[in-house]
Formats: structure tokens, sequence, C-alpha cells
């Protein structure tokens, strides 16, 4: 009976000692949820060197065969690889060789003392397939990573053989926000970013707000120099567009409050061969909240064979399993 007691007052101390981690720090606690998550279902932790740098990636092939049609996902300003993270598995099983990095900066890739450019980060793209051995693939970007994954296709055109861009920057827009949005210093500023990302936003209980804080300020640095070389306008491709030569996919959330719609749908107009789709009752976060359109229209336009070109269409909410 002593036994029995000791046990069950072991447990009950270790759900304490859990719930009082949560509570202190959720963000750790959802992010080892993700990973191993991703674990189970075949997806590889790795690090590589790349450009004089120790990137982390994710990567993830058909049954673990490291076969399939190379596909690399670039994320977008303030996010990692994990983001990732309810696409990875469903596009290897599709038959795709996948490879999801974590740009300077950013995840479990370093933060070293530079411009954090749309350029060094296209650079860093370019280094990461050379270093993995990939010298053409598909190419994915989401927000951020749609700007630099259309400027990898413009400047490398060799290296990318069909582009899909989601809720994508890259061309001007007059913004309703400013820079500060990105790195909130407090509760309200953190639920001020979570709606304008998602149209739905969940209640998020002010530990977690609070524990965003403080992730956002500790890589705040990075994050405005990064807005900085965004909103200084040389890099933008408004005037590029039209050179794109790739069969592209734009792929937008219809309630996207933070790069609207109507962005998405100049770029369709200045690339006569791509194809918009729209996700209704999404957000900025589509790939992450809506993924079951996203992955089947991105699944079909990338399997399509002569590839798709032109056109519109329209995907139904479904929210995420």
């Amino acid at each position: 009976m002593k036994f029995v007691l000791r046990v069950m007052a072991l447990l009950v101390l270790l759900a304490v000692v859990a719930g009082l981690g949560f509570y202190r720090y959720p963000i750790w606690v959802a992010d080892r949820q993700i990973r191993f998550r991703l674990w189970r279902e075949g997806v590889k932790s790795d690090y590589v060197e790349a450009g004089g740098y120790r990137l982390h990636y994710f990567e993830a092939s058909p049954e673990n065969t490291g076969s399939g049609t190379p596909l690399v996902l670039v994320h977008g300003l303030g996010a990692r690889g994990e983001d990732w993270a309810a696409m990875i598995p469903a596009l290897a099983k599709q038959g795709f060789h996948v490879y999801a990095p974590d740009l300077l900066g950013y995840g479990r890739s370093p933060k070293p003392n530079v411009d954090y450019s749309i350029p060094l980060a296209e650079q860093t793209v370019v280094q990461f397939m050379q270093a993995m051995h990939v010298p053409r693939a598909d190419v994915g970007g989401w927000s951020m990573g749609g700007w630099i994954a259309m400027k990898l296709a413009l400047d490398h055109p060799e290296m990318v053989d069909r582009l899909v861009i989601y809720d994508s920057a890259g061309i001007y827009f007059p913004a309703t926000f400013g820079p500060d949005l990105f790195t909130p210093n407090d509760v309200d500023g953190v639920k001020r970013l979570y709606g304008m990302l998602s149209p739905k936003p969940f209640n998020l209980p002010n530990f977690a707000a609070e524990a965003a804080v403080r992730k956002l300020q500790g890589n705040a640095w990075v994050l405005r120099r990064n807005m900085r070389t965004m909103t200084g306008g040389k890099d933008l491709l408004d005037f590029r567009l039209y050179k794109m030569s790739q069969p592209m996919l734009i792929v937008w959330g219809a309630e996207d409050r933070l790069i609207p719609l109507s962005v998405g749908e100049t770029i369709h107009r200045a690339v006569p061969q791509s194809v918009l789709d729209v996700i209704e009752g999404c957000g900025h976060l589509a790939p992450a909240e809506c993924a079951t359109p996203v992955l089947a229209g991105t699944v079909e336009f990338l399997k399509s064979e002569p590839p798709m070109r032109g056109g519109e269409r329209t995907f139904p909410f479904v929210a995420a399993d």
C-alpha cells in the first residue's frame, strides 16, 4: 500500500512539474510536440554546412527512401521550418523529397551579425541547395519566403522547375501595419499580431502570449533588420515578374489581412502562365490552418502534366486536421 501511495505521489508531482513547465514555457513545450510528431511521421531534423554556416533543416521523402521529386520550402518572416509541419509529411507521401531549411536568424540556424536582406536569404537558399546536392527543384515559399522563392526563380531559373507561393510578399502594396507589428512588447501586441495573421484567432491565454512576447523580443533585432531591407523597396519584384518563365502556382487565403488577396491577383496578372488558388475562409496562415485544400491544390499543380497554366480556382474552407 505504501508503495502504491508513493507511486501516486510521484505521478502527481510529475504532473505538477509538467504543468508548471508548460505554464512557464508553453512555446518550448509546443515546439517539442511538433518536432515529436514530425519525427514520428519520418521527417528528419538535421544540420548542414552551407555558406559557412551550420543551417538546420527538415527533410522527408517517400517511405524514407531518399527518392522523390525535390521540393524546397522557404519559410517567412519570424518563422521556421516547423511552420511547414502540416505539409511536409503529406507532401512526402505524395512522392516529393521535401527540404525545409531554417533561414539565417530563424529556428535553429545561427544568428550572425548580417543585414538579413532578401538577397542574403536568397543566397542562403542557393547555398543550402548546393550543400544538399539539389541542383534543381520545385520551390515553394510562404510570405517573405515567397518573395525569396520568386527572386530565386528569376535570378537562377536553372535551379527552379515549378514555383509555388503562399500569401507572398515581394511587390508593393499599401500596408495597414508598421514594422512594430512583428515585434510586440506586450500581450495586446501579440493578440493584435495573431488577429492580423488569422481571421479566426484562438483565444490565446495571457501566459502563452507573454511567452510569445519573450520569444519575439529575443529575436526582434533580426526581424527589424529584415523589415528594414524589405521596406527599402530596392528588392521589390514589381517590374521583373513578367520575366518569370516557370510554371507558377499562387495560393492565397481569401481573408488575409496582412497581405491582401489583391496582391496575389496582381502577381497573377503579371505572370500569364500562373494559376491562382483562393482558399475561402483562410487568412495569412493558410498552409497551416487550411492545409487540406492547400495541399490538394499544391499537389495537383506540381504533378500536372503538362504543367497547369493560367486560370483561377476557389477552394472552400477546410480546417487543418
